[in-house]
């Protein structure tokens, strides 16, 4: 049987995993969190020579040990004791004074035998031979090491078209319950440093653990203290958006999360904590969480030319903007989800005002009249100056349009799924005889010419004005999203060459086509075919 070898070490103790390559997925990271004696319900993350975080499956790419990967427990359950220990507890053992005595016996013997004698070697291989049963073993109770064999029949598929637009019950319990069970886990202060950046890749990360991670962000900003959130309504509150994210391509809530972490990240990079006040920064982040809510793939003008029950609600004025703004509130309605219940009516009514003011200014068709009035405020921004509330419109329209501003291989990947769902859009336009939104239909539209116009026209101009006002966002922002710029440029400009090339080589065969064709007509066509080509050819050397 064919097996790959991955070379890692876990806290500077080089360790190898010797793997099938059939082997499933869940048997992989179960092989790794034995490893790295981590509990249950413990986050682990491997990292590459480069830092960056890479998926632990049997897609895994083999490597030596002169490049090692990093094992790190990212976030753990420190009230309860490393697996050994527990177990050596539970047996009455010492495991510190039996490994003193053991290494204490192999020297002893080394000095007395002059090398080390077989039977130890021998023991050394039983012990090894023991370990490995002990990871391939299906279910190991006993010695408190669980594996969720229910896990494979309820992972949803990856792909979005063979999958219900709404999450299934089944989905959400099982994500529910992975998030509570990991909801205690301390985070590392690494990923929590890392979680404040720009280049944070959402894509090594599952649903439940992004739930923990947006617990995070409430905490570290201290609204729990501040705002007097208890644990378990926050919690509720983030599995009921969870659950209200469908199942589509990009609008999702690993897009929710994205749009959120950036937020996340500018209030951090930008020290709006000591320029805003705590309860701005609420609603902005509650607003980035909320700013997509059931939304079904289909854009406002989807929904107004084919007269759908949310076009006809709203009137046709940001239907999809307006049915986030009140499914969020249906989740905060319900008293066991509800964050903001302890606060005063006052403060609740501002948050409400806030949070819908900031979904609403998502609706693409208001970009122009946001950009341009902030642009007048600009000279004269004042903090203070309630007028001045803008900002927090312009930063959730930068957070939502944000993924060009990340490493090319977190944004690439999202540009995918957003031409998917343009493409399903369009499709669906054509299929019901509606008018075709331009952008989205894949006989016009390349990946790059979807995002050379829009990076030039409407990223950069937001994102420059913006910078205008916080100048440390042009390392942050705005430099990767000009390399994007030039990216895409290139592949445009290499696609056309492509279609050049292409369409020499059809005229090319045409032409040998045609010559053939003539060759074939007959005699009476031979004479006057050449008596033509030799007066070209004659006038040509003639001049």
């Amino acid at each position: 049987m064919a097996t790959k070898i991955i070379y890692f070490t876990v806290n500077g103790r080089p360790e190898q995993a010797e793997f099938p390559l059939d082997c499933p997925a869940q048997d992989v990271k179960d092989l790794f969190r034995s490893a790295a004696e981590a509990g249950p319900h413990d986050i682990l993350k491997l990292y590459n020579p480069k830092g960056n975080i890479i998926n632990i499956s049997p897609a895994l790419k083999p490597n030596s040990p002169n490049s090692c990967y990093k094992l790190e427990v990212v976030a753990a359950d420190c009230s309860s004791e490393p697996l050994g220990v527990e177990l050596a507890g539970a047996l009455g053992f010492d495991f510190s004074s039996m490994e003193k005595r053991l290494q204490g016996l192999e020297k002893k013997i080394l000095i007395e035998a002059g090398e080390t004698p077989a039977v130890v070697y021998e023991m050394k291989k039983q012990v090894d031979s023991f370990r490995e049963k002990l990871e391939s073993v299906e279910h190991l109770s006993w010695l408190g090491l669980f594996k969720d064999l229910s896990e494979g029949a309820h992972k949803p598929s990856p792909f979005y078209h063979k999958r219900t637009l709404r999450k299934t019950r089944e989905e959400c319990d099982h994500v529910r319950e992975k998030f509570l069970q990991m909801s205690s886990l301390e985070v590392s202060e690494e990923v929590r440093q890392y979680l404040k950046t720009p280049t944070f890749d959402n894509w090594q990360w599952e649903d439940a653990e992004i739930m923990v991670l947006l617990q995070v962000m409430y905490t570290d900003l201290d609204f729990i203290t501040t705002f007097r959130i208890e644990t378990e309504v926050l919690q509720q509150f983030l599995f009921e958006v969870y659950r209200r994210y469908n199942n589509i391509p990009f609008h999702n809530f690993k897009h929710c999360f994205c749009v959120t972490q950036m937020m996340y990240g500018l209030i951090w990079l930008i020290d709006l904590r000591n320029k805003m006040d705590a309860i701005d920064l609420l609603i902005m982040l509650t607003s980035a969480v909320c700013h997509d809510l059931d939304h079904t793939g289909y854009n406002n003008a989807y929904q107004i030319n084919a007269r759908t029950e949310l076009a006809l609600r709203y009137n046709d004025i940001s239907p999809l903007e307006n049915h986030h703004c009140a499914v969020a509130f249906e989740i905060l309605e319900k008293t066991e989800s509800n964050i903001f219940r302890n606060l005063s009516m006052d403060q609740y009514k501002r948050i409400r005002e806030g949070i819908i003011k900031c979904i609403l200014a998502t609706d693409m068709t208001r970009h122009n009249d946001i950009l341009n009035k902030f642009k007048s405020i600009l000279s004269d921004f004042d903090f203070t100056n309630k007028e001045h509330k803008e900002l927090m419109m312009i930063l959730i329209k930068v957070s939502d349009i944000s993924n060009e501003a990340r490493p090319m291989e977190v944004a690439e990947p999202w540009l995918d799924c957003l031409l998917q769902e343009f493409y399903n859009q369009s499709d669906m336009e054509k299929l019901e005889g509606l008018p075709v939104t331009p952008f989205m239909d894949r006989d016009k539209v390349t990946k790059p010419s979807s995002q050379t116009g829009f990076i030039r026209f409407v990223l950069l101009p937001l994102f420059i004005e913006l910078a205008n006002l916080f100048p440390c966002l042009e390392q942050h922002i705005i430099d990767p999203v000009r390399k994007a710029l030039d990216y895409y440029t290139e592949m445009e400009k290499a696609l056309e060459r492509e279609k050049q090339n292409w369409a020499q080589s059809e005229n090319t065969a045409k032409s040998k086509d045609n010559v053939e064709s003539h060759a074939e007509s007959g005699l009476d066509a031979a004479p006057k075919l050449h008596a033509q080509n030799t007066t070209v050819v004659e006038e040509t050397v003639k001049k």
